[in-house]
């Protein structure tokens, strides 16, 4: 093994670092770490994979982020003078909750020069020209497909017929819209619900199975089919399997330019074991990361918050930071009780489908080339079925009058003793006809509001100046077409009870850190390239300079895509970093448990000892050798180890490794003996640094015992950070013995991912390296097993 220099967290590096996982953080993280780069992406919330959205009122309770109350959801709300707004918290950050649209900004919205009330433009550095090769990218990863509405059993779905008939009638343009949703399991299949859904070449992160859309509305919550093709199974599957390193309940606090070129930032990990207390998380450790690129996507929200925080350390930062905060138009609003022709009920079955199925476009000035409306579009807003449960048991006095009649009947019939035992007439009367759910849709609008509002910090928080007031001919403009929808489905109209007080909630906050021409104009340029900052780019909805108009998740990742292909393309050092690591990597991943006892410095007696008092050792790790030509070549066979370690008695929760070495087959003094040497740098819950070196000992014993050797792990926890020099000298925290048992190997067999110019090649040269020296210890005994 190669002797190392300790190394603390604050001096790890990497060529790029990520803040944030959403449209632009996850193209960003795939492109660079495609390109060969060092990635790291720092994501503040957990992974979501299928099945683990919580749906259970306790569960959903506690499905909001705030940390400080011991709260890591995936919703975060927040509340401002004119508006709300929702946005995640997640591995794949708002595409885990948005509603999958994938519409491209039209070409005449992207205005130039376009004037602002109370001074200004908003002016769009780009064109449609411009975005459409990159457009049409991202549709190749997030593979969208329209909702096949001329098949059974999607013909029937009442919501979209309706918005089809609304939009027919009122002479509106109507459209199917791409969905980031899979109906067919592959592209030119038949549609049919819960069909399984194979993955990519590169692989799931999640590692678990995913079904087409079973059509429950569920969408903005979380898809637990996984039918979505949400972030976290395109862009950042691809990404880890390229080399990324994804990190998740790391949340950045601070950021900073480096002297000389690059920047640092400074984060803290959240763990899990804080969910049911209260924790105030500025006390926890403060981490420190470095890079030569830096690219912030932690949304409109976040990332303008990041660099409002820390403007004092980026001098000559553009006055415009802030500016340019728009909702992106968003506006709810609701139809009820709808009826047909005949004035009889009408079922519009707003939990069927995908949340949005269709969209209805109404055009702009710059389409017309007349007047001075602000175009919009309309789409079916549809919602889980515990929301048509919630909005029957609404009208209590229907529910309480149904159920004092159920029970008038009830004890009519136990004192007549009546006869008659079957009671599913009274039953069904008691849960009533559900007309005002059945007959009710949610209609969402956005569009082109007015982006004048401005985000700054009051009292070291979060604000943003933005009223409806400016925008107010648009709102009304898309009120009035809502509201001829509902008359033309014979339909109620209702506003969002916000709008009383003329206030919306939007789900596409952007602005705060605009693109422009120059450093008047905007805080980044075209390729969103902070002026003045060179190597850190904000690559979210933040740099949006006006209302996309549509669903903007499409034009960010867009944006992000053309940024990333300009940046390989252009810088020489990047490309150059990149170069020199286009090389075959692999990597797997493996899971040791066992026992350890505190202060025993042997490790078979802390395994005793450890077993009888119940002192467990987790060790979780992901093995990556970056070049497996050099890793083979190389003495040392050694690769860098990532992940977790797990020690009640040393700590309550998965403790992070910082930095962590692994070295295959190390040969000794001794021929017939190989050692497996494992070296982790992590830290106790008291903050307190520590090393768990571990070795795995292959010789030649009587008997077959290639398995034990190669599946167990002797371990002592140092004091301190070590180097191996080091090691003599350390305080010992604590011995014992962990396996890989057999189920976590099979698994561990289902983890190995290549990337590089000879993907298949690497796993051929892996498996020679080890099955050879295998061969080198347990040679005799093979010769030994063919003697008759």
């Amino acid at each position: 093994m190669r002797h190392h220099q300790a190394r603390h967290p604050a001096d790890e590096h990497a060529d790029v670092v990520v803040v944030g996982s959403g449209f632009g953080g996850a193209v960003a993280a795939c492109r660079f770490a495609e390109a060969g780069l060092r990635v790291v992406l720092l994501e503040r919330g957990r992974p979501y994979p299928p099945g683990s959205f919580p749906r259970a009122p306790a569960a959903m309770a506690r499905n909001l982020w705030d940390p400080s109350e011991g709260l890591y959801g995936l919703f975060d709300l927040w509340s401002f003078r004119g508006l709300g707004a929702a946005v995640s918290s997640g591995l794949g950050g708002g595409s885990l909750i948005y509603a999958n649209v994938l519409l491209r900004k039209p070409e005449r919205w992207f205005v130039r020069q376009s004037p602002l009330p109370g001074g200004g433009h908003e002016h769009w550095p780009v064109t449609r020209a411009d975005l459409d090769p990159h457009y049409d990218a991202v549709e190749r990863m997030l593979r969208p497909q329209r909702y096949p509405l001329d098949v059974p059993p999607y013909d029937t779905t009442a919501k979209t017929l309706a918005m089809r008939e609304a939009a027919e009638r009122l002479r509106l343009e109507w459209e199917l819209p791409p969905l980031a949703v899979a109906f067919a399991p592959e592209p030119g299949a038949r549609p049919a619900p819960g069909l399984p859904i194979p993955d990519p070449a590169y692989g799931n992160l999640h590692g678990l199975p995913r079904t087409t859309c079973r059509l429950r509305g569920e969408c903005d919550i979380g898809c637990n089919d996984g039918a979505k093709n949400s972030l976290d199974h395109t862009y950042l599957s691809a990404a880890q399997h390229a080399g990324a390193d994804l990190r998740t309940l790391h949340e950045v606090r601070w950021l900073a330019p480096r002297p000389g070129g690059g920047y640092a930032v400074s984060y803290v990990v959240h763990e899990p074991r804080d969910e049911r207390r209260r924790v105030r998380t500025r006390r926890l450790p403060r981490r420190t990361i470095t890079c030569d690129r830096l690219v912030l996507a932690a949304g409109a929200l976040g990332t303008t918050y990041l660099l409002l925080t820390c403007r004092a350390e980026f001098p000559g930062l553009s006055p415009m930071l802030g500016t340019r905060f728009s909702g992106n138009g968003d506006l709810l609003t609701m139809v009820t009780r709808a009826r047909d022709g005949a004035g009889r009920h009408r079922s519009l079955e707003g939990s069927r489908g995908p949340v949005i199925t269709s969209a209805i476009r109404v055009p702009d000035a710059a389409d017309t080339g007349a007047g001075s409306r602000r175009g919009f579009v309309v789409e079916d807003a549809g919602y889980p079925p515990f929301v048509e449960w919630l909005a029957e048991f609404a009208g209590m006095r229907g529910v309480v009058r149904r159920a004092g009649r159920f029970a008038l009947g009830r004890i009519a019939a136990l004192l007549s003793r009546a006869p008659q035992t079957r009671i599913n007439a009274e039953l069904a009367a008691l849960l009533g006809d559900g007309r005002l759910s059945d007959g009710s849709l949610g209609l969402l609008g956005m569009g082109r509001d007015v982006p004048d509002g401005v985000m700054r910090l009051r009292r070291g928080y979060l604000d943003v100046d933005w009223t409806t007031s400016t925008s107010m001919p648009y709102f009304t403009a898309m009120r009035s077409v809502m509201r001829d929808m509902a008359g033309v489905l014979r339909a109620g109209y209702h506003d969002s009870p916000l709008w009383l007080a003329r206030r919306v909630i939007t789900v596409h906050p952007l602005g705060g850190a605009p693109m422009g021409r120059h450093p008047g104009e905007g805080v980044v340029d075209e390729y969103g390239e902070v002026f003045g900052h060179p190597g850190l780019y904000v690559l979210d909805g933040a740099s949006v300079p006006g209302p996309v108009g549509v669903n903007p998740a499409l034009t960010i990742a867009a944006l992000a895509d053309r940024a990333c292909e300009h940046v390989l393309e252009t810088s020489s050092a990047l490309v150059a970093a990149g170069a020199r690591r286009e090389t075959t990597g692999l990597s797997f991943t493996e899971e040791m448990r066992g026992h350890v006892m505190p202060g025993s410095a042997d490790p078979d007696e802390g395994e005793r000892l450890g077993r009888a008092n119940e002192h467990r050792l987790a060790v979780h790790l992901t093995i990556t050798a970056d070049d497996v030509e050099r890793f083979v070549a190389d003495a040392g066979h050694e690769a860098s180890a990532a992940g977790w370690v797990s020690c009640p008695v040393l700590g309550g929760g998965r403790l992070p490794v910082r930095a962590g070495w692994f070295n295959l087959f190390v040969a000794g003094e001794d021929p017939s003996r190989r050692r497996m040497l494992y070296r982790l740098h992590f830290t106790g819950d008291d903050g307190a640094a520590l090393t768990l070196t571990g070795h795995k000992d292959v010789h030649d014993d009587p008997g077959a015992d290639v398995w034990h050797d190669t599946s167990t792990l002797y371990v002592r926890i140092l004091r301190g950070h070590t180097a191996p020099a080091g090691d003599a000298e350390a305080e010992v925290v604590a011995a014992g013995v962990i396996r890989i048992h057999l189920p976590d190997f099979m698994h561990q067999l289902t983890t190995f991912r290549t990337w590089g110019p000879e993907g298949p090649v690497a796993l051929v040269r892996f498996g020679r390296l080890f099955l050879g020296e295998l061969w080198d210890v347990y040679r005799d005994l093979a010769a030994v097993s063919r003697v008759p």
